[in-house]
């Protein structure tokens, strides 16, 4: 029997919503600041699954400019119904302190390669909404409710009808769900089946306490009574399960019939450990069974790393190629930028055809217009390498290579120049970290690379241990720097850094970048990418 391998999204891709239409299944997954925003992954079979969109491409739809680290898009739900596609996202502007500022909005379109329309915003009332159409015509919204009141946070479920017409919500607001004793109630999605309407929620908080909790009701207002055996599916008892962090999910059921869960997860390091990869996908075939109740399928509630596959056809895709060599005029789907689009003005690979050019803007420290673009870290042990042509005038001139989590928390192998005066001729290669808004030099004597055009640059990233190197020459590689902690690079690292609590749902990013600190946005031209997975 044909086995799908956990994760089947490796890498930052977490709150996963799944629809299946015809022959074609979809996952929609949370992208925080990273723009454009969303991502869309495809499969035919549940096993295979490719990236094919990333349905917020423009400012009128999504604007993030100076939202927070790890606010922006949250869980977004992609729902179809009577032709059209309906996708709902928050765009969260604030979470710290009692007050979240959290609109959500919802886009339209006919096919799921877009173009998706103008956003129409729905409420604010807290996030991780999703759609319910019903069998009788009738669609409800529904999200969890912020409460700031005594810093109480999580206020339970909350339900609306949606006029598809004039995609607006009407009616009465309804209180539909507390929550159960784990708490922190979010992640809400409805079904039918059976004469019930189940209401699937994400309890316990997102790292390691999380779960999947159900209940049911033969109204759709409730009262919902909940799971017997709640929750159905958690790694909290289960701290050497290889799938950790487990909740956050919704259902499918295939063409023959199987049902199915999707369902947020992480893989730590060590016991209980940092997770590099952040929270990504994973998947599990549960049941129905005579009592009315869905449970895993396997039994019990920790989910696995092999699961059985669907009797589906399997449908794989090709492969991308891992080495991009900048010969197109378009940018690869898997890079994505910081919170606005990847505008002409600041990236592109036409300027010097063959190469991506980068002009430097804002330091790794803003919020606003930051010139980098970036890929996901897909597993324990990866590698990135470039080379960059870069002839900066001072030291307020810098590009590179980076390790990325945040504005706070990041390993930077960079050129940059000298002061300004006399000796401005001349660039140096060095490693900056940031950890927690502390920035130090990691190799204090800097390598002068005045007379080189051609810098080449590496990092190998194996689990915790992150080593920079550099070569002059093609395949000539120097270590440059110590072993660096990797680490520092996750949800979990940074949650327990920050000083203040602030929201940390992202994942390690491979990031080419430039800063023109001096206003002048001097270019910095790569000439390749290349991204490997030495150990999935």
């Amino acid at each position: 029997m044909s086995k799908i391998i956990n994760p089947i999204l490796t890498g930052f891709n977490p709150d996963p919503s799944i629809l299946r239409v015809e022959d074609d299944y979809y996952i929609v997954t949370s992208t925080f600041e990273w723009f454009p925003g969303c991502q869309i992954h495809h499969s035919k079979d549940l096993k295979n699954w490719q990236l094919i969109g990333q349905p917020l491409n423009r400012v009128s739809q999504l604007d993030m400019r100076g939202v927070p680290d790890s606010c922006g898009v949250w869980a977004p739900c992609i729902s179809h119904h009577d032709g059209i596609f309906y996708l709902l996202y928050a765009n969260v502007k604030s979470f710290n302190g009692d007050w979240k500022d959290t609109p959500n909005f919802l886009v339209t379109a006919e096919n799921i390669n877009g173009p998706w329309s103008e956003p129409t915003f729905l409420n604010a009332s807290g996030f991780d909404a999703s759609l319910f159409h019903d069998d009788d015509g009738k669609s409800y919204f529904l999200n969890m409710l912020m409460d700031h009141r005594n810093g109480k946070f999580f206020g339970g479920v909350v339900l609306q009808e949606f006029d598809k017409e004039s995609k607006q919500l009407v009616g009465k607001i309804h209180h539909i769900f507390a929550g159960t004793e784990h708490g922190r109630t979010e992640g809400p999605h409805i079904y039918q089946r059976n004469g019930y309407y189940y209401l699937m929620t994400a309890e316990g908080g997102t790292s390691y306490e999380h779960c999947m909790t159900l209940a049911r009701a033969k109204s759709i207002t409730g009262p919902y009574e909940v799971h017997p055996e709640n929750p159905i599916i958690t790694a909290k008892n289960d701290p050497d399960n290889y799938l950790q962090k487990t909740g956050h999910g919704d259902l499918v059921e295939t063409q023959s019939g199987e049902w199915y869960a999707v369902f947020l997860t992480g893989r730590p390091l060590t016991k209980l450990g940092r997770c590099i990869t952040g929270r990504e996908t994973a998947i599990e075939k549960v049941e129905w069974r005579e009592d009315d109740w869905l449970y895993l399928a396997c039994g019990g509630r920790a989910a696995r790393r092999e699961v059985e596959a669907p009797a589906l056809p399997e449908y794989p895709f090709i492969q991308a190629n891992n080495r991009l060599t900048f010969n197109d005029t378009e940018i690869d789907i898997n890079f994505q930028a910081l919170r606005v689009p990847l505008t002409k003005d600041w990236v592109n690979q036409t300027d010097r055809p063959g190469y991506l050019r980068l002009y430097g803007r804002e330091s790794l420290s803003s919020c606003f217009a930051q010139s980098l673009i970036g890929r996901r870290v897909q597993a324990h042990h990866t590698s990135a390498e470039t080379c960059l042509e870069f002839s900066p005038d001072n030291f307020q001139q810098m590009a590179g290579l980076v390790c990325y989590y945040n504005t706070v928390h990041y390993h930077y192998l960079h050129i940059y120049g000298d002061d300004f005066g006399a000796y401005s001729s001349k660039k140096y290669l060095t490693i900056l970290s940031c950890d927690d808004h502390k920035t130090t030099q990691a190799n204090p004597t800097p390598i002068e690379i005045t007379s080189i055009d051609k810098v080449f640059l590496k990092a190998d990233f194996d689990g915790e241990k992150l080593q920079f190197f550099y070569a002059l020459t093609v395949g000539n590689w120097q270590k440059i720097g110590p072993i660096l902690d990797g680490s520092i690079l996750s949800d979990d690292y940074v949650e327990h850094a920050e000083r203040h609590f602030h929201p940390c749902f992202t994942g390690a990013f491979y990031g080419l970048t430039c800063q023109d600190l001096s206003g002048q946005n001097l270019e910095a031209d790569f000439e390749y990418f290349d991204y490997q997975e030495i150990d999935k």
